[in-house]
Order: structure tokens, then C-alpha cells, then sequence
């Protein structure tokens, strides 16, 4: 579906290139370079992570800088990337899932859209919304194992004897932390919180591609009304955008996004981590259950309490889906079969 945008005071428009859908891919580059490059996304913004997770599980409130302060004290610099190796060895299979189901779902359901006969817009913000549901639920059967051992190794020594319901287990790594937990809870403790985890991330994907599209439009409108005050002699033409310009509507597009769908689905966030985390008090290896999980998170701080760790997960979103999407749309590009779509 193409991404040209019209703007109708000045009747110019901006001229993007062409969306590169599935079927234009390099499928071998495409999947390796979007490991390697993916893998230093992770590596860059996993401490914001860490420190989210840690927030969350916290009996009370406590600021993410104090976070940050108390866990370089307590541990030094390398707790902050506690728990990375697991979640680097999850994130290829994950992103690959991820990618695979995005891409074409988004090109199977645009097609369909446009020929029910939905206006490019409805119909590109519909393709998004479905392409990111369906690329949640693809990724969450590789990321909730891999989510349940990292956090649990993030969490280690924070809230141990300050929780009564923190984990009794001492893991050495993410091999242990994963023969443990199959060997104490068998496969539905690798995947707890697997049910929350698709009621978290299915909707904020869903609502982010969604939003990411309609935040793009706007922006490439706004984009067309700056760029043709400086070319009042040429009304009838089109305008083409450099990288950098694309670059950054993309970016801006991405944030937005991000924020908002971190603040729409914080709650479930927070719920989902405890529910990987902490034990239950009387429910032995079963864990706590999400009503049991919510009374807990009520009677230490209120409501309010559900958005433990909006701060770091809000950052994390936004850059993270800024990072995530000039990469991707980078990484397309490289992966095209034929450079000249490129132009």
C-alpha cells in the first residue's frame, strides 16, 4: 500500500517511496540482519528494563532513579544486564516470529482490506492493527518462557527478604533458572502469565501499528504544509522527502505510538510480571492468580500502584519503538530483491 499523503490547502503532495511488503523481501538477509541488528537494539535498552521489573515488583513505591542508585550500589554495573544472555538467546527466535507474522499478515489483510473497498487510510490502519495482533500472539509462545527466567534472574537479591513471596530459589543463569523452574512447576512455570501475557501484548501491539499509521499520516500532513512554504513556485508538484526526513517522521510517528500504548496497558504489564515473579502465599507451586495478584498490588499502594514503573516502561516504549521502527524500516530497505523500489 503506498504511503503517499496529499495535502489539500496547498494541493502538493509529499511523495514517500513505496512500502516494501513481503513478497519483495530477501527473506535470508531480511531474517539475519534483523537478528544481529535487533540483538543491539536489546542489548542497548535492557537496563531500562531491568529497572521497570524491579519497580514493579517492589513492595512500594520508590523512584526509578533511587532504583537505578540502590541496584548499582548493592551489586555494581552488571546487575543491570542480569538476565541478558537469556533474553538475547530468546530474542532471534522471538523477532524472527515476530517479523514473519507482521509482515505478512499486514500484506494479506491490506490486500483484503482494499478490495472490500476501504479507503487507503481505514484500510492501512486496519492491515497494521491485525498484523500487530497476530505478530504478539506468534512471539508470545517463544518470549513468555524467556520472559519468566530473565525476570526472575533481574529480580534476584532485590526483594528476597523484603518479600515474603519472593522466589526461595538462588539461580546461578538463565540454564538453571530453567531447570529449576520446569523441575519445581513443570511447563506451566515457564509459562506463567502466558494468558495475561496475550491480553497484554496482543492488544498494545494492535493498537500501536494501529496508531503508528494514523500518527504518520498526521505527521507526513504537517510535513507537506512546512515543506511547501518553501516552494510556493512549484504548486502542482510533488515533493520528495529526504532519508533523514523520513527517518525522523518515522521516529516521531513511533514514540507517539509507543506512549500511548504504554499508558494503556500498564496496568496489565504490571500484573503479568508479578504473576512471573512472585509466589503465592498459600497457592504452593501454582502461584499467585491474577485476582490474588491484584489484591496484593491494591492494599500496598492503591490503584495507583498498578503503574509501578510507568516512568522506565513509558521511556523504554517510546525509544524502544523509535529505535525498533527506523530499524526496521532500515532493515527492509537493505533486505529489498530489487534496490530500485528504493527510489
Amino acid at each position: 500500500m503506498s504511503m503517499t499523503m496529499a495535502e489539500e490547502e496547498s494541493s502538493e503532495e509529499v511523495n514517500v517511496p513505496g512500502e516494501i511488503d513481503w513478497q519483495m523481501l530477501d527473506k535470508s538477509k531480511f531474517f539475519f540482519l534483523g537478528a544481529a541488528l535487533f540483538s543491539g537494539v536489546s542489548a542497548t535498552l535492557y537496563p531500562v528494563v531491568v529497572l521497570k521489573t524491579r519497580q514493579q515488583v517492589a513492595q512500594s513505591q520508590v523512584s526509578c532513579i533511587n532504583t537505578a542508585f540502590s541496584l548499582i550500589k548493592g551489586e555494581g554495573f552488571r546487575a543491570l544486564y542480569r538476565g541478558f544472555g537469556t533474553s538475547l538467546m530468546g530474542t532471534i527466535p522471538a523477532r524472527a516470529l515476530y517479523m514473519a507474522a507482521l509482515e505478512v499478515t499486514k500484506s494479506n489483510v491490506g490486500t483484503a482490506t482494499v478490495r472490500f473497498g476501504l479507503g487507503e487510510p481505514t484500510a492501512s490502519a486496519v492491515a497494521n492493527a491485525a498484523a500487530g495482533l497476530s505478530a504478539a500472539m506468534a512471539a508470545q509462545l517463544v518470549w513468555t518462557p524467556v520472559d519468566v527466567v530473565s525476570q526472575r534472574l533481574m529480580v534476584q537479591g532485590c526483594c528476597d527478604s523484603g518479600n515474603p513471596k519472593a522466589s526461595a530459589f538462588r539461580y546461578m543463569n538463565g540454564i538453571d533458572a530453567f531447570r529449576k523452574i520446569l523441575s519445581n512447576d513443570g511447563l506451566r512455570g515457564l509459562y506463567r502469565g502466558f494468558g495475561i501475557s496475550i491480553l497484554t501484548y496482543a492488544p498494545s501491539n494492535a493498537v500501536w501499528w494501529a496508531s503508528y499509521s494514523v500518527a504518520q499520516r498526521m505527521v507526513w500532513g504537517g510535513v507537506g504544509y512546512y515543506l511547501s512554504k518553501g516552494n510556493d513556485n512549484a504548486t502542482n508538484s510533488a515533493l520528495r522527502p529526504d532519508t533523514k526526513t523520513m527517518m525522523a517522521v518515522q521516529g516521531v510517528s513511533a514514540a507517539v505510538a509507543g506512549g500511548m500504548s504504554a499508558l494503556i496497558t500498564m496496568p496489565l504489564d504490571t500484573i503479568k510480571t508479578r504473576l512471573q515473579v512472585l509466589d503465592g502465599d498459600e497457592n504452593g507451586r501454582r502461584g499467585p492468580t491474577i485476582m490474588q495478584t491484584v489484591r496484593s498490588l491494591v492494599r500496598e499502594g492503591g490503584w495507583m500502584a498498578c503503574y509501578r514503573g510507568l516512568g522506565p516502561r513509558w521511556a523504554s516504549m517510546s525509544m524502544s519503538a523509535t529505535t525498533m521502527i527506523t530499524t526496521y524500516e532500515f532493515l527492509k530497505r537493505l533486505s529489498a530483491k530489487n534496490q530500485e523500489v528504493l527510489t
